[in-house]
């Protein structure tokens, strides 16, 4: 008699608990929906009113200068998206590579004539003063250019070459080669016309901060949610994975 009364109030208890979660679980529900269409709600350009920056900071336009003066037959682009200029298959969702690395951009793009990249040069700070959230997004993009096979160079901002040593680190040609070798070497740029580039004007700063773009390190500071992400349907068999 006894263990029947004891089963009975297992039974009694297991059930109030079952019904206190499944009331529970829509309230649940119901807060989350509600955070999703409030901030649905929100008007764009009152919520975030959108304000004018620079493109570079100050070390990312004297990097900028520099691989202006020493590659001038060669385009330079500044923050380009990884987006922009890789392509992956898109048997996974695409969206979710976005949100890991795609959105990330890369400071410094070197491209020859035709907008074909041949380098990508990324501009930090020195090594003691990164935080543990840049080195780890730093550590993503160096093994996504890795595996495109697109050489990164980096470059430290208390660091940073002339246009001289610009254009040998990214053609790889040695900084200390003979002044009589140098104006025969194929590819080369005499130092007299890496000078017509007015660096001054490229680097000078007003001194105003507003225009300042948002450092890279303060993505680093938030919290950003798992993009929301439709069933990604799987291409007919036989088709091969599509390339976006």
């Amino acid at each position: 008699m006894e263990l029947l009364l004891i089963v009975g109030g297992l039974v009694v208890v297991a059930g109030l608990v079952w019904m206190w979660w499944r009331r529970r679980a829509p309230s649940q529900d119901t807060s989350k929906r509600g955070k999703v269409k409030g901030a649905e709600g929100l008007d764009t350009l009152m919520s975030w009113h959108p304000q004018a920056t620079r493109i570079m900071t100050t070390p990312e336009r004297k990097a900028y200068a520099s691989l202006r003066a020493g590659l001038p037959e060669h385009i330079i682009l500044a923050q380009v998206p990884l987006a922009r200029f890789l392509k992956v298959p898109t048997r996974h969702s695409y969206s979710e590579w976005l949100r890991r690395v795609g959105v990330m951009c890369a400071d410094l793009v070197v491209c020859d004539s035709v907008s074909q990249v041949i380098a990508v040069v990324d501009i930090r700070a020195p090594e003691a003063q990164e935080n543990e959230r840049a080195r780890q997004r730093h550590a993503r993009m160096d093994r996504v250019l890795k595996a495109a096979e697109i050489p990164l160079h980096v470059w430290r901002e208390d660091a940073l070459p002339n246009a001289v040593g610009a254009r040998n680190a990214i053609l790889g040609m040695p900084v200390d080669a003979p002044a009589g070798v140098t104006s025969a070497q194929p590819g080369r740029v005499p130092a007299t016309a890496m000078a017509r580039e007015p660096v001054a004007a490229v680097v000078e700063d007003d001194a105003s901060e507003q225009r300042d773009p948002p450092s890279s390190t303060w993505f680093d500071d938030l919290d950003s949610a798992r993009v929301p992400l439709a069933p990604t349907p799987m291409p007919p068999r036989g088709s091969g994975p599509s390339i976006r």
